[in-house]
């Protein structure tokens, strides 16, 4: 993911191509690869990395009606494995999944230890929705910290909001996406409220932050999966 970008600079051509030639191949081109990225995003072959490793490209949503494509997964729905929901901040006002992915790396993951990410407009647009390998996979995460980690990383679908919910609340478009998909998965998965845990309450950290609406949140994904 965190792959360094390089621009390729195009010759010019003696045999002199016109103008509308240009501007047709050029469309052509954005509109192959905007069929192609889409195909890989819904369950195409995996994206090989420069290092070696495979890894699904995320599925980027922000329609409100997108939400459904979460279930599109490229392994078979793992419907008996989740029972739980994790809410996690970065601790960082500033993120991406690329960004999360090589502090990932760092700690010796094999890749973004979360299957969702929300942005809040620093990093990624605000209140988007990144759908990371491990959710495509139905693979279990790297999120959970604490002495029951790994029933939560097995068990448990890892949510992680970009800020420092210590210094600042989640944006309104954070919410929004956040309890659209919290509810879409438990309608799904069959998930109780009760559930749903911020991050603190099963390790002794305070994420997702002492500004993270937990109250108001709850209120509004209350009620049956």
């Amino acid at each position: 993911m965190a792959q360094a970008r390089t621009k390729a600079r195009a010759g010019t051509h003696k045999g002199g191509v016109s103008r509308r030639a240009r501007v047709v191949w050029v469309c052509l081109m954005g509109a192959m690869t905007g069929v192609g990225g889409l195909l890989l995003a819904l369950g195409g072959k995996p994206m090989h990395r420069g290092d070696g490793l495979t890894l699904m490209p995320m599925l980027a949503t922000s329609a409100p009606g997108s939400i459904e494509a979460i279930f599109s997964t490229k392994a078979p729905l793992d419907t008996p494995r989740w029972k739980a929901i994790v809410i996690h901040d970065s601790g960082s006002p500033v993120g991406s999944p690329e960004s999360l992915e090589a502090e990932a790396r760092q700690l010796r993951l094999r890749g973004l230890g979360y299957h969702f990410v929300i942005g809040n407009g620093n990093g990624m647009a605000d209140g988007q929705l990144h759908v990371g390998y491990r959710w495509g996979g139905q693979l279990a995460g790297a999120h959970a910290a604490g002495l029951t980690a790994d029933w939560y990383n097995q068990h448990a679908i890892g949510i992680c909001l970009v800020g420092d919910g210590n210094r600042q609340s989640i944006t309104p478009a954070q919410r929004q996406r956040l309890v659209q998909l919290v509810t879409s998965l438990r309608r799904e998965l069959g998930i109780p409220a009760d559930r749903v845990y911020m991050h603190r309450q099963i390790a002794a950290v305070d994420s997702p932050g002492r500004l993270f609406p937990e109250t108001s949140f709850r209120e509004q994904i209350a009620g049956e999966p």
